[in-house]
């Protein structure tokens, strides 16, 4: 009976372990597709892309001002923490009129962080629209075609969040007026996605070398 038990501890227990642990990983390691096809941000401006970037898209829309305390809590709490990711980037759409009020802000953030990675789009209230629908959210923008709301949009266009949340269920994106969801929430889905995409790039590496 000693002997089985010491068996079972030696051979049985690190396997049961190991595919304990592969589980988990492999599910940390994929964010849920949750609309795929986003329109992408070069319609509006053919100097930009989604495409082979990790965006976190901002609806400002034309009222800026009100919107700032948000920006400067992305800025702080997921730009600075992930902006040294070649692949990472932000883009935040606003109208024609707030261009006056971007150049501002954007001086405002280069006071504490480098601003290579902001990416302020300028656009129509339609093409706004436009983008917005296109992520095929459940709430709709507001009357100033702006959102608290940030999202996720991975390399292949897609939407990323949550289909399991403790609060929303399906989460389509992130609060970034609350310092909170922002640290409890959204640094752990920019990780993931992070993660997936560093873990694929290994695996091809690994099978170019094979």
């Amino acid at each position: 009976m000693k002997k089985t038990f010491v068996l079972f501890v030696l051979f049985v227990l690190p396997v049961v372990a190991y595919l304990f642990f592969a589980t988990g990983v492999n599910n940390f390691g994929k964010l849920p597709v949750l609309q795929e096809n986003v329109s992408n941000i070069s319609t509006i401006d053919s100097g930009k892309t989604f495409t082979d970037k990790i965006s976190i898209l901002v609806f400002l829309g034309d009222n800026v001002s009100d919107k700032k305390g948000l920006i400067f809590n992305l800025n702080q709490k997921i730009y600075k923490r992930f902006a040294e990711f070649t692949d990472f980037q932000f883009v935040v759409l606003v109208t024609p009129s707030q261009e006056k009020v971007i150049e501002d802000l954007k001086y405002e953030i280069g006071k504490l962080t480098d601003t290579d990675k902001w990416n302020f789009v300028t656009a129509s209230p339609s093409q706004i629209q436009t983008l917005y629908s296109s992520l095929g959210t459940k709430e709709g923008l507001s009357k100033d075609y702006g959102t608290s709301l940030v999202f996720i949009i991975d390399k292949e266009v897609n939407l990323r969040g949550r289909t399991d949340d403790e609060d929303e269920g399906v989460k389509y994106g992130f609060d970034a007026t609350s310092v909170a969801e922002l640290t409890n929430k959204m640094i752990d889905d920019v990780r993931i996605i992070l993660a997936e995409y560093r873990l694929a790039l290994k695996k091809n590496n690994a099978t170019r070398v094979k």
